[in-house]
């Protein structure tokens, strides 16, 4: 791809605290088409346990279809559910640098494109589409690594709040690293679904 830099010239273009806007861009129309192409294949899993949030995972640890399914597609997070303020452990540990096969389902699609540069640049976990539905929030909760995305379809009603700072990350084609390793939250106060590629991030240090 012309527009992307090399691996030693791959810094932050813009930097807004816990959230990195990357010198890479991607064909938004491409990323759309793909999604289609996905969705014509298999639908967003809603059985995972969280109201108004789904997930499509784009790569598997190798000949391991289990390895996506359940509480695997969710991954360990941390969270404070009551007024007590304690925070407690969710879901089960995931190796994610295992995460390392493209499923061969989606191979034909653009996302093995995007999969194949992002791999040149970060060392990777797991990828997946990610579904937030309208008028729906997350829990506030912790990830054990940064998370990469690449919103593909959003609003302006769509925010990630990352301690007490909010983002906007548009639909154009951009890549931003986010630092879930601290208390966050994503909303989606629009009325048509977000969705967003999310890759976890495992070599990427905020300053």
């Amino acid at each position: 791809m012309s527009n992307v830099t090399s691996l030693n010239e791959v810094k932050t273009q813009k930097v807004l605290g816990d959230f990195q806007k990357q010198k890479l861009n991607f064909d938004l129309n491409k990323l759309k088409n793909a999604l289609n192409e996905v969705l014509k294949i298999r639908g967003f899993d809603t059985s995972l346990g969280i109201p108004h949030f789904a997930a499509i995972p784009l790569t598997q640890i190798p000949g391991d279809p289990d390895s996506i399914k359940g509480n695997k597609a969710r991954g360990v997070y941390w969270t404070k559910p009551d007024s007590t303020g304690v925070e407690v452990s969710r879901d089960v540990k995931i190796d994610e640098s295992k995460y390392s096969e493209f499923i061969k389902d989606f191979e034909h699609t653009y996302f093995k494109e995007v999969f194949d540069e992002l791999k040149k640049h970060y060392k990777l976990g797991r990828v997946r589409l990610l579904l937030k539905e309208p008028r729906s929030t997350l829990s506030w909760h912790r990830d054990p690594e940064p998370r990469l995305h690449i919103p593909i379809i959003t609003n302006p009603g769509c925010l990630m709040v990352i301690d007490n700072s909010a983002q906007h990350m548009p639909a154009d084609g951009g890549v931003w690293v986010t630092n879930n390793v601290k208390y966050h939250n994503a909303f989606n106060g629009g009325e048509e679904n977000r969705v967003h590629l999310v890759a976890c991030v495992l070599d990427y240090n905020f300053n």
